[in-house]
């Protein structure tokens, strides 16, 4: 294993900012894999999807992973919510260091997201249900890629590094 502290969780569930938040808690570097893949296709996220589909983007996620192994590691990386749903991705995390999974309810997700066009999976009617639907297909991955469950919903920021920083002592 490695020694990152790897957050996942769906989409709006706090990756990115207790990322980035907690590579000063822990004095890391942060990795957000979406920004890797962003930087190394050299177009967003979005324009990968519209493109050339989900199943190319994922793929790319993998790759991602399999190159962060060459690394030497002790860093935060945050990784997209769709990550862990390949079972290939779930192996690599657990060989990269201790997964956290940022847990949050249907409507937390909601009120973050409910103003942003950038996420593709969530374009088009009735958002709020797509998120249930989502979260149901996902959370049995996300377990199983887990070492820590941290639930976010009604927690402020302070809160959950807390929890993380505590549980990442052994993680590097």
């Amino acid at each position: 294993m490695k020694g990152n502290v790897i957050l996942i969780g769906f989409m709006g569930s706090g990756k990115t900012t207790v990322g980035l938040k907690l590579s000063y808690c822990l004095r890391r570097p942060v990795i957000d894999t979406d920004k890797e893949i962003e930087k190394d296709e050299k177009r967003s996220i979005s324009d990968i999807f519209a493109t050339d589909g989900e199943a190319y983007f994922r793929d790319k996620e993998t790759e991602c992973l399999e190159k962060l192994l060459a690394d030497t590691g002790n860093k935060i990386l945050s990784v997209g919510g769709g990550l862990p749903l390949r079972q290939r991705n779930r192996e690599l995390l657990h060989k990269l260091g201790k997964v956290f999974y940022l847990r949050a309810d249907a409507e937390t997700i909601y009120e973050r997201l409910k103003h942003d066009t950038t996420r593709p999976l969530l374009q088009g009617d009735d958002p709020k249900r797509k998120i249930r639907m989502l979260l149901e297909e996902r959370d049995a991955c996300y377990r199983e890629a887990a070492d820590v469950v941290v639930t976010v919903d009604g927690k402020d920021f302070e809160q959950i590094l807390d929890e993380i920083c505590r549980q990442a002592e052994d993680a590097g």
